[in-house]
């Protein structure tokens, strides 16, 4: 029980799903809004990674919420490197809290703050919009909901994941973590289980026990352990491609001035850490996972249904009005080469910070995100998964 209102988000849970079929290639995206809520639902054959993160937004997790925030960028990036037999898996990711007064009691305490979803900005946006209040933190119901709540598809090559991080027993509700247990074994999803604080009093409070049901990991983590960022000398030379990386989105839609300045506003959201943490969200937006073709015409003129035809004058930038469809190719394809162009550039810089970063540090790594990658990296490779 807490008591305190603060402006951070501590209950998430993460699930993350792979489909490992190397045949598969064609998908077709919707996004659905309810509310606050935005979900990507993919009808795809191509591997994916879904992530459902659940987290404990009670007052002592402001410590838990901050690591969500600040290594959201690391861990994106190293499931970049995924690879499912010769495919790249596609990623979504998924957001709950629970354990905070300010909800519902009725449901529990708990909210999905983003279904799954692989706009990466949003989930960002999130993350950062979650704040900690005293609460209840019923385990068995938030796993519950969640593996009602969201997709999780039903191909047998998908690896599917939940990871719930809190600090108070795992026992608590009228909901049984064993009954959600169950029901995740049904749907063949993996409960990975972070207990905030020691790791033996985790296992006393059933934590250790609620990932064993399901197969899972059960890992302790230090919430409160400041997350640790290595400056590179490469650093500057990626922020400055950053710049010239934004300049390539082309606007267009209801909604893409929205998303443009929403994409700047988590650049300012990781810099508000350190320029490390700036730089680990510009190696996100060089790499595959960093998808915004609902309102940059770079990306959609890759999708599938993609016509210029169907493009109505009011929907195009400023620069575009007017053009013809001819016109408005050329000005993609130019913008795509400058992209692409770019991204190697990070990328390749990215390799020599990898490096860098590797024979610089023999430190301990950072709680949730080693936690995360951990359980997800040992889990995968039943399904053919390898980095």
């Amino acid at each position: 029980m807490k008591t305190i209102i603060k402006n951070m988000v501590l209950s998430l849970t993460i699930i993350v799903v792979s489909a490992c079929n190397a045949n598969n290639k064609k998908h077709k995206q919707e996004i659905a809004i309810k509310g606050t809520v935005l979900e990507t639902n993919m009808i795809s054959e191509t591997p994916e990674i879904k992530v459902a993160l659940l987290l404990d937004t009670s007052n002592s997790m402001d410590g838990l919420i901050d690591q969500a925030k600040a290594q959201l960028w690391q861990i994106v990036n190293e499931l970049s490197y995924a690879k499912c037999k010769e495919q790249n898996p596609n990623l979504k990711i998924a957001v709950y809290e629970y354990g905070n007064d300010n909800l519902n009691a009725d449901e529990g305490y708990l909210r999905q703050v983003i279904g799954f979803s692989d706009d990466l900005d949003e989930i960002s946006k999130s993350l950062f919009s979650l704040t900690t209040n005293g609460g209840n933190e019923f385990c068995g119901k938030v796993i519950e909901t969640a593996l009602k709540q969201l997709n999780w598809g039903n191909q047998k090559d998908d690896l599917k994941f939940i990871f719930i991080a809190g600090n108070e027993p795992y026992t608590q509700g009228d909901v049984s973590y064993k009954v959600a247990s169950k029901l995740a074994h049904q749907k063949d999803v993996t409960v990975n289980t972070i207990f905030c604080g020691d790791y033996n009093q985790g296992i006393s409070t059933s934590w250790k026990d609620g990932a064993d049901l399901t197969h899972g990991n059960y890992m302790a983590i230090n919430h409160n352990q400041a997350t640790k960022h290595i400056a590179t000398p490469y650093d500057d030379e990626i922020l400055l491609l950053n710049k010239k990386l934004n300049k390539t989105y082309v606007a267009y839609g209801t909604q893409g001035i929205a998303k443009m300045e929403l994409q700047a506003e988590q650049d300012s959201n990781a810099r508000s850490y350190n320029k490390a943490n700036a730089v680990s969200r510009t190696v996100s937006k060089s790499s595959r996972l960093y998808k915004n073709s609902s309102w940059d015409l770079v990306d959609a003129e890759l999708e599938e249904n993609f016509k210029y035809e169907d493009l109505k004058d009011e929907q195009l930038p400023k620069e575009l009005k007017g053009k013809s469809n001819s016109e408005i190719k050329t000005y993609i394809q130019l913008k795509r080469k400058e992209r692409e162009k770019l991204q190697k550039s990070i990328a390749s810089l990215n390799i020599k910070r990898r490096d860098y970063i590797s024979n610089e540090s023999t430190e301990s790594k950072n709680g949730l995100e080693n936690a995360m990658i951990k359980a997800i990296k040992i889990q995968g490779k039943t399904k053919n998964y390898s980095w």
